[in-house]
This record gives structure tokens, C-alpha cells and sequence, in this order.
């Protein structure tokens, strides 16, 4: 990867993550860490990777983005912000009566959102929906969705992974955030879905491990899977929850609360930091 690129997305995922910190602050509401662990891979897909057009959300050829763990929308609004598709400013509006930008994704008021989600392990269903019916059109679009480790406790996950592999569906590549914590503590204590990498070996997918917070194993593992023809591609990123965020970090209590007044100055403050290393 061009230093340059590198240095240029680093740059713009510490603006998402300062987004995600902005709009869960101002709402006294939401769902901060896994925001914060995904923003890395949302910034290579949309500033680097995905077909999109703000001016044309529609756009038929566009690549298609279904965020499954819809519950970190925050993360989705900042990053389709910093694109374009809506004023940054907007996302003070999180959560607030009369926002579009509300506790989880909706397609039908929210320019660049492909599938409304909330109910966990939905939203990759739908996602396998879109590419079997790209591969039947004969569409040129590839279709990005992102899972939560705690989510494809779900059953409704293993099903449409079979159905994917069943159906050979190459133009599909999904990322599971493995952060290893979720709502109530971390999964393998929960309900383990451990070895996820074997597992979905075994449904038929091309499987990569990644670090989600390094540009160029990211680039590397699309690369590869955009390559793959027979299989969809599973990444399963190792990540940080609350990446950024000094006291957020690795912390499962901020998985569903936002950060105070005080807590907020220290966030923006560490992010600010890193922001200023860049720059």
C-alpha cells in the first residue's frame, strides 16, 4: 500500500472514531466500543475499496454495505459523513426525535445505508440475498457486510453461511469483528463461537485472519478475496474494543453507554492526539 494512502486513511478513521465519540456523547445513548473497533475497516471500504456515489446513493452498480451489527451505527453514519453523504454536523443529531440518524440503520431515510438491521444475524442474511441476486443478474457490484463475534451465536448466521457457500456466491466478502467482548461479558465465557476460523472453513468459505487495525493486511485480504471465484470470503479481524479511546479500550462496559461530559473531553483529547501524529 502507497504510504501516502496509508497515512491518508489513518487519518480519516481517526475522524470516523471522532465522529462515533461526537454523536454517542450528544445522544447520552448508543453503543460507543464496537463503533470504535470497526472504524478502521468501514474507513478502507469506503474511502478506498466500495463503488459508491454519494451524489447517487442508488446508484444500480454500486457495491453493497450491510452492517448486520446494526447497533454500532455510529461508526456507519461518521464514516458515510466523512464521504459525503451527509454534513458532518449531522451526527449531533444521533438518536434525537425527528433525526434520521437514529439507533440503528434505515435504509429508507438515510442516504448510503443499503439494509435497515437491528435483529442480529438479519443482516447477513440479506446481505447473501444481494449477491445471489447479483450473481443471477450478472451484476458487476460486490456485496461488503460486517458481523459482531457475539452475533453469530445466532443461528440464523450459520444458515446463511451454508447458503452462501451452497451457492458459490464469490462476490460476497463478510468481516467479523472479533473484539472478543459483547454485551454481557466476553464470548467465551457467553457462548463461545470459537475456533470461528475453522467453522466457517468447514461451511465452505474462504477464510482470512486479519489485524483490524493494520491498512495493509486489510488491503491484502480484499485483494484476495476479490480474486477467490467458487467461494464467499470470511474475514475475521482481531480487533480492539473502544480502539482509540484510551480508557475505552478492551473494556466491555462500553459496549452500550455513552461517555459523560468529562469522559468525552478525554476521548476527543486522546483521539486529537493521534489526529496531531498524523497530521
Amino acid at each position: 500500500m502507497d504510504a501516502q494512502i496509508k497515512k491518508q486513511l489513518q487519518i480519516t478513521a481517526t475522524k470516523v472514531r471522532m465522529g462515533i465519540i461526537e454523536s454517542t456523547f450528544n445522544a447520552k445513548s448508543g453503543h460507543p466500543g464496537g463503533s470504535l473497533s470497526i472504524a478502521d475497516i468501514l474507513t478502507y471500504l469506503y474511502m478506498n475499496r466500495m463503488n459508491v456515489e454519494p451524489t447517487n446513493p442508488a446508484l444500480e452498480s454500486r457495491d453493497r454495505f450491510v452492517l448486520s451489527k446494526g447497533h454500532t451505527a455510529p461508526a456507519l453514519y461518521s464514516v458515510l459523513a466523512q464521504r459525503g453523504f451527509f454534513p458532518v454536523e449531522e451526527l449531533k443529531n444521533l438518536r434525537k426525535i425527528g433525526s434520521r440518524l437514529q439507533g440503528h440503520p434505515d435504509m429508507l431515510k438515510v442516504p448510503g445505508v443499503d439494509m435497515s438491521t437491528g435483529s442480529l444475524g438479519l443482516g447477513f442474511s440479506a446481505a447473501c440475498g444481494m449477491a445471489l441476486s447479483g450473481k443471477i443478474s450478472n451484476a458487476p457490484y460486490r456485496v461488503y457486510a460486517v458481523l459482531g463475534d457475539g452475533e453469530i451465536a445466532e443461528g440464523i448466521v450459520w444458515e446463511a453461511a451454508m447458503f452462501a457457500a451452497h451457492y458459490q456466491l464469490d462476490n460476497l466478502c463478510a468481516v467479523i469483528d472479533n473484539n472478543g467482548l459483547q454485551i454481557d461479558g466476553n464470548i467465551r465465557d457467553v457462548m463461545s463461537s470459537y475456533p470461528i476460523d475453522e467453522k466457517f472453513r468447514a461451511f465452505g468459505w474462504n477464510v482470512i485472519v486479519i489485524d483490524a487495525h493494520d491498512f495493509e493486511q486489510i488491503e491484502d485480504a480484499f485483494n484476495e478475496a476479490e480474486c477467490k471465484v467458487g467461494q464467499p470470503t470470511m474475514l475475521i479481524q482481531k480487533s480492539i474494543k473502544g480502539k482509540g479511546v484510551s480508557f475505552m479500550e478492551n473494556d466491555v462496559s462500553w459496549h452500550g453507554r455513552a461517555p459523560n461530559e468529562a469522559e468525552y473531553k478525554i476521548a476527543m483529547a486522546d483521539l486529537e492526539k493521534i489526529l496531531e501524529k498524523l497530521m
